[in-house]
């Protein structure tokens, strides 16, 4: 028994002696039917006392340790086989889910139950990193019970305490569960999901609004919005061995981009109200990859949707700089419910910290100083709303001075309103990157009549505090076919890059896809390259002067600079007539042959 690759044999072994199931094996060993069902598939390994009661269990079945040792070698390759058949990729992980989604009431309507199938599949997380949690600790008091036990007593010893309820072996019916009383006694998995989550929050009060934002026995006219049955079979679809949510299972980034994947799902398949929390991707990382977090810098996102900026700012951090244990410090302010609800999974998800405010930033920005100004960061992201309406009135006599200081109030569209806030969140070296709407970057340009957006835009330029703008392909975002751009603020440029704003036109690198375009992924990292190295590139970047942007009247879109290659963008008239003629001739000539061999045919 000293080989633990032997363990899944002498499992079934002692199963076959004794005449058990898994569950009941699982009783004598005194660990969870999951965790036995993790043993002999081979996706885990019994800790040291858990393996000390195997064998004793093994050798009180009359099963000959000694014997079973001989096989190692056969069970290793076994074993390994089944492991590597086990490990789990993206897309099988995210087809899991999205199958999960649409067997509720079909493809059409899955979006619909993200409120849902969101908080399940957090609930899952939480459950099973709660076993890995126990296990580990069973390690330091000799076995799982008596873990347990003192978990019941000190429940900070896990980041999250999961209620016996609420953990997935019994919510799938693995595990037998005694209900305090008849009438608490859930009637079906509705009810049990439904106190499942308070039962979570009860314990872990900073997840109120999080999980608990739905009710899944909720009824409308009389019957379920979800029914049972199909709420049962997403439980077991979740519940598959394969796609077990725990820490030595799948690491945070592997599960965040599966559940990334479905909230682009979502987002794809409702637009408008998906769309608003989710920015595409390759958009965040994009941006990510030009701002390159430091180790330990703080960034904010104002408007932060599902937090997926804040995400891959940390996530490129790492990647940049994988020896530095020290994380990105993460806030970001959400106004809708639903929206900061995913936000805080997300993170959570991702395994990172991430201070998350409620509340309308333009009116009441939640992160503050003591002495009530509007806080500072090293790095702002956000994907704000486009075009949003702007009351100048509210804002003549803004508490915080964002506006007036800044190139003065706006009026009708919101769009410089938000990065005269985002420059009042930046520190002395702050750096930002803001997705807009194109016209943010041209409106008023060239008008005889004064206009506040240009005039905003003129401030920035002359204060020399736009590094650059990246105009986005069009049909890239899920709440609009329209194109967008980045617009990458720096407080404290580089001397090669003072006086010069950088504009570069990303349509290039686009793929066509279905419902939306999208940028391969192995296109990000050169495009910020090309961004960040800042030489002109023929028919996609220009670098202009701060001069030159105020001789054009302070028009910045790439596209008004960038003036795509020949060989791409014009048509040469002359030429095409000619080989439209020769073509003619040829056509003629072919059926004049076609007609004389009809001819002989007769």
């Amino acid at each position: 028994m000293t080989n633990k690759i032997a363990v899944p044999e002498l499992l079934q072994a002692i199963r076959v002696k004794l005449n058990l199931t898994q569950e009941q094996l699982a009783e004598r060993l005194g660990v969870s039917f999951a965790t036995i069902n993790r043993w002999e598939g081979g996706l885990n390994v019994p800790q040291k006392s858990a393996r000390k009661a195997i064998e004793a269990l093994a050798t009180e079945s009359g099963i000959d340790l000694e014997a079973e040792e001989s096989t190692a070698p056969i069970a290793a390759s076994v074993t390994r086989r089944r492991r590597a058949a086990a490990v789990p990729t993206t897309k099988p992980m995210e087809q899991m889910l999205w199958d999960a989604a649409c067997s509720i009431r079909g493809e059409k309507d899955a979006p619909k139950f993200k409120d849902y199938l969101l908080p399940l599949l957090f609930l899952k997380r939480l459950s099973d990193v709660f076993d890995d949690e126990i296990d580990r600790l069973a390690e330091d008091y000799g076995d799982r019970p008596t873990a347990l036990e003192i978990v019941e007593g000190d429940h900070s010893l896990l980041r999250f305490y999961v209620p016996h309820e609420a953990r997935w072996a019994v919510l799938s019916g693995r595990e037998a569960y005694t209900w305090p009383s008849e009438a608490e006694k859930p009637k079906d998995i509705g009810e049990h999901l439904t106190k499942a989550v308070r039962a979570v929050v009860k314990q872990n009060p900073g997840l109120a609004g999080v999980i608990d934002v739905v009710d899944f026995a909720a009824e409308r006219n009389g019957e379920r919005d979800i029914n049972p049955a199909k709420l049962r079979s997403v439980v077991e679809t979740f519940s598959d061995p394969r796609y077990r949510l725990g820490l030595s299972d799948v690491e945070p980034d592997f599960l965040g981009r599966a559940y990334e994947y479905l909230l682009r799902k979502f987002a794809e398949g409702s637009g408008q109200s998906a769309g608003e929390f989710f920015t595409p991707t390759e958009v965040g990382f994009l941006m990510a990859n030009i701002l390159r977090p430091r180790p330990g810098e703080v960034c904010h996102d104002y408007a932060c949707g599902s937090a997926g900026l804040l995400v891959k700012l940390q996530l490129v951090s790492k990647e940049l700089n994988p020896l530095s244990k020290v994380p990105l410090q993460l806030t970001g302010q959400e106004l809708q419910a639903e929206s900061y609800a995913v936000a805080k999974m997300n993170g959570i998800i991702h395994d990172m910290e991430i201070e998350i405010a409620r509340g309308d930033t333009m009116i009441n920005p939640k992160f503050r100083t003591p002495d009530g100004k509007v806080r500072t960061f090293d790095i702002v992201v956000a994907n704000p709303m486009w075009n949003q309406p702007f009351n100048p009135d509210i804002f003549a006599n803004d508490p915080f001075d964002r506006f007036r200081s800044s190139g003065g109030v706006t009026t009708g569209k919101g769009d410089w309103a938000w990065l005269q806030h985002t420059i009042a969140c930046m520190n002395d070296h702050g750096r930002a990157a803001v997705v807009l709407d194109t016209g943010a970057v041209t409106r008023g340009s060239g008008s005889k009549n004064e206009d506040k957006e240009r005039n905003i835009r003129k401030w920035f330029v002359d204060q020399d505090l736009i590094d650059g703008v990246i105009l986005l392909p069009e049909n890239l975002f899920y709440n609009t076919t329209a194109a967008g751009v980045i617009v990458v603020l720096n407080k404290r440029k580089p001397a090669a890059r003072k006086g010069k704003i950088v504009l570069f036109n990303a349509s290039r690198h686009v793929k066509k896809g279905k419902p939306k375009n999208y940028i391969p992924e192995e296109e990000i990292r050169a495009m910020a390259a090309v961004y960040l190295e800042g030489r002109p590139v023929d028919g996609e970047m220009v670098v202009i002067s701060t001069q030159e942007a105020a001789g054009k009247d302070y028009a910045i879109s790439p596209s008004f600079w960038i003036k795509r290659s020949s060989d791409e963008d014009t048509f040469d008239i002359p030429n095409a007539v000619k080989e439209l003629k020769a073509l003619s001739v040829a056509l003629t000539n072919s059926d004049h042959k076609l007609f004389s061999l009809l001819e002989r045919v007769r």
